[in-house]
């Protein structure tokens, strides 16, 4: 010891003094020597490694190799470097670091290895006697999470440094068993002479089997057999589920930077041999698996987006399982927006097969109520949650499939084998209003994604025709009268009606008297297209005036829409841009004639709800008016025109939003003459919807009244939409 500790004062002092006549290979061959004859000098099994000279000796070893490489020429190994690897010094470190002998010696032995990574220049991890032993602790576990995370984020650096070091620190999935170029267990010590008995505890796999991975005889070759699942990656993974928070961001943190590095090699790596895509996707599986059944689809349908970096406070039962699945979605869905495609599209692919078909999907097409209802709002948080490119394209074929020709009214497979984007468009019209809610939300949240194929799906590719029109014999577009109206006079309308006033005089309720703001002036239209103040009149005027309240409780006009509608209408133009969608409608004589027209499975579902607006729940109506609303903003020719053309001549047994909304007013107009008191219960229901008055009366067809207002709200959004996509940014 008194030698060691002089060459080690020596080695300081020359560091210190840059002294170039100190024997660095004999003392670092002395310091390595004193290591290993500690386990034929001790007595003592049982104290802890940190209590030796092991970490010191280590520590000198490691300034050793460090202070040899600065005094090296570039590109050369000094003679310590050399012994190091030749002598498969690490090969026995590592040995002893998983036989965790003495105790501690594995948090030792990690150490080492990541400070002498970390710390030497020249690339080590292409050597067999590096990578191998680095291969061997990376097996072990993250039991010792701080050492094992300090060891990955070293590999991970080193391997953003030179991406082609990955395959060294990879298993490939391909390999079997490997024989080791190591010694057999009981040489590990041979050059030493090691006869204590410290070397039979190593040499015999019966005394102690924690020094080989499997039962090897002595003076067998080692042979290791690799597991598949233990390299790099797993150990990453293994550490993103910490429950410390610090060691679980910085393991999520070095995935991505291995999962971003761009090079052939590394990615290819990556995608075949490393297990990243089953292992991120089964856990993915796993978190899902945790959602407790009794969780309440309300509460799902208030949470919000979660980032897998922040913890939020727990508000309701099961809130932790849920938001530790969508943190682990969140993760995997900026991995593959961070990732190379070689790497993206097989984890989106992953993700896919195993949760969207393995898990989803047989979730979404339970009989359950309670089921589907849960199911489906997870859904929609996942369609909010999902931002990948690569992922959301696996997210839209999953739902919609990858039919693009128009749909066909009558079709037997339909009715067979109905599609899950089928069974989902049937629930928007379910027997249960909650499913039917739930659902129509799901849809609305899918049509905010910025994906060209869900329209196309959804809706336009039923639209490219024009078959709705009806043609003259020529094949050109019959003309349709339009007598012009202002819809000054349509806003007007309201106050001027003497029967609507009447018909509250009697119970104190007057119209307001407050001058309204002046409407915006709709802009000057290109000639040969429609004047969109005849459109805005005439959404405003369908509504009866007897059926009309919002104006008694000085309530705006249409114009309160035009500042939301304005920003969701710039907002899809933004997102469509490049969708390379037409800029005006196609020219009927381009189009194929003779086609009965059929608006497809998902708008007959929405115009079939639309016509029921008086007969079923407020909240079903208010979403099934928003997903209206929110394709009415799409700026593709001829969904507008389908959408907001009040005028447009229709071909026999067509109809449109407009021509729905008319059949609805007819039936209005029929059932308010039997409902008594109507104005009085009308204005009583709004302010009730309003917060205005409390729920304690009763009143009669309430559900039809509900209904009322949503028609009049309707009509006034419809309104504001025509006018906004008819306005230049930055005019309103």
């Amino acid at each position: 010891m008194a030698l060691l500790g002089r060459l080690g004062a020596l080695l300081q002092r020359a560091v210190a003094t840059d002294e170039p006549d100190i024997d660095l290979l004999a003392a670092f061959t002395e310091h390595w020597k004193g290591l290993t004859h500690y386990y034929l000098e001790t007595t003592d099994e049982n104290k802890p490694a940190k209590e030796t000279d092991i970490p010191w000796h280590l520590k000198q070893m490691l300034d050793i190799l460090v202070y040899e490489e600065k005094q090296q020429p570039s590109g050369e190994t000094g003679p310590c470097l050399e012994y190091l690897l030749q002598h498969k010094t690490l090969e026995t470190l590592s040995t002893l670091g998983k036989a965790e002998y003495p105790p501690g010696m594995r948090s030792q032995v990690l150490l080492f290895f990541s400070h002498l990574l970390g710390q030497m220049q020249c690339p080590l991890l292409h050597y067999l006697s590096v990578y191998r032993p680095v291969q061997k602790l990376l097996q072990l576990g993250p039991e010792l999470e701080n050492e094992m995370l300090q060891l990955v984020a070293v590999l991970c650096a080193k391997i953003r440094q030179e991406p082609a070091l990955l395959p060294y620190v990879l298993e490939s999935k391909h390999k079997g068993k490997h024989v080791a170029n190591g010694q057999s267990v009981d040489q590990l010590f041979q050059s030493q002479e090691a006869t204590g008995p410290l070397s039979k505890k190593l040499a015999s796999a019966e005394e102690d089997r924690r020094l080989c991975p499997e039962e090897v005889p002595c003076g067998v070759p080692y042979v290791e057999l690799t597991s598949p699942t233990s390299n790099l990656v797993t150990s990453l993974i293994s550490l993103c589920k910490s429950k410390k928070k610090k060691i679980s961001v910085k393991a999520h943190e070095n995935l991505m930077l291995l999962t971003s590095i761009d090079h052939p090699t590394a990615t290819l790596a990556l995608a075949q041999d490393s297990m990243l895509c089953p292992l991120v996707a089964d856990y993915l599986c796993t978190l899902y698996d945790a959602i407790p059944a009794y969780i309440d689809p309300a509460n799902l349908a208030m949470l919000q987006p979660v980032n897998w970096r922040l913890k939020g406070e727990n508000s309701f039962l099961g809130q932790p399982e849920l938001e530790a699945f969508f943190a682990w979605l969140d993760f995997c869905d900026c991995l593959v927006k961070g990732a190379s495609p070689t790497v993206a599209h097989p984890v989106a692919e992953a993700v896919s097969q195993r949760l969207f078909v393995g898990r989803l999907q047989p979730q979404l097409l339970q009989m359950s109520e309670r089921g589907i209802l849960i199911s489906t709002a997870i859904l929609t948080c996942l369609v909010r949650q999902i931002h990948a490119p690569a992922l959301r394209q696996e997210l839209v074929i999953f739902l919609l499939g990858d039919g693009m020709d128009p749909e066909v009214l009558e079709d037997p497979d339909h009715h067979q084998h109905p599609s899950l984007c089928s069974q989902l468009i049937e629930r928007c019209n379910h027997l249960s209003d909650e499913i039917s809610t739930v659902t129509l939300r799901f849809f609305e949240e899918l049509l905010r994604l910025p994906d060209p194929r869900i329209l196309q799906n959804l809706v336009l590719r039923n639209l490219e025709e024009r078959t709705y029109i009806l043609r003259s014999p020529s094949g050109q577009e019959e003309c349709c009268s339009r007598e012009p109206e202002t819809y000054e006079d349509g806003l007007g309308e309201l106050e001027e009606d003497p029967y609507f006033v009447d018909g509250f005089s009697t119970v104190g309720f007057h119209a307001s008297r407050k001058p309204a703001a002046p409407a915006p002036k709709p802009p000057v239209q290109p000639e040969g297209k429609m004047d969109v103040k005849e459109v805005v009149s005439s959404f405003l005027c369908l509504v009866p005036s007897e059926a009309k309240t919002s104006a008694y409780l000085e309530e705006g006009g249409y114009d309160t829409y035009v500042h939301d509608a304005s920003g969701i209408f710039w907002e899809c133009r933004a997102n469509t841009s490049n969708w390379n969608w037409p800029q005006t409608s196609r020219p009927l004589e381009s189009c194929t004639a003779g086609h009965c027209f059929y608006e497809g499975h998902f708008l007959k579902v929405l115009f079939d709800r639309l016509a029921q607006i008086l007969d079923q729940p407020y909240g079903v109506n208010l979403q099934v008016t928003s997903v209206l609303s929110r394709l009415a903003l799409f700026p593709h020719p001829h969904l507008h025109e389908y959408l907001l053309d009040p005028y447009l001549p229709l071909a026999p047994g067509c109809r449109t939003l407009f021509s729905v909304l008319i059949r609805v007013i007819g039936d209005l107009m029929q059932r308010i003459q039997r409902v008594p008191d109507f104005p009085v219960n009308l204005l009583l229901v709004r302010k009730r919807l309003m917060g205005l008055v409390s729920e304690e009366q009763q009143i009669s067809h309430q559900m039809l009244l509900e209904g009322v207002i949503v028609l009049e709200e309707f009509c006034k959004e419809l309104a504001a939409i025509a006018f906004v996509k008819s306005a230049p940014k930055g005019t309103l």
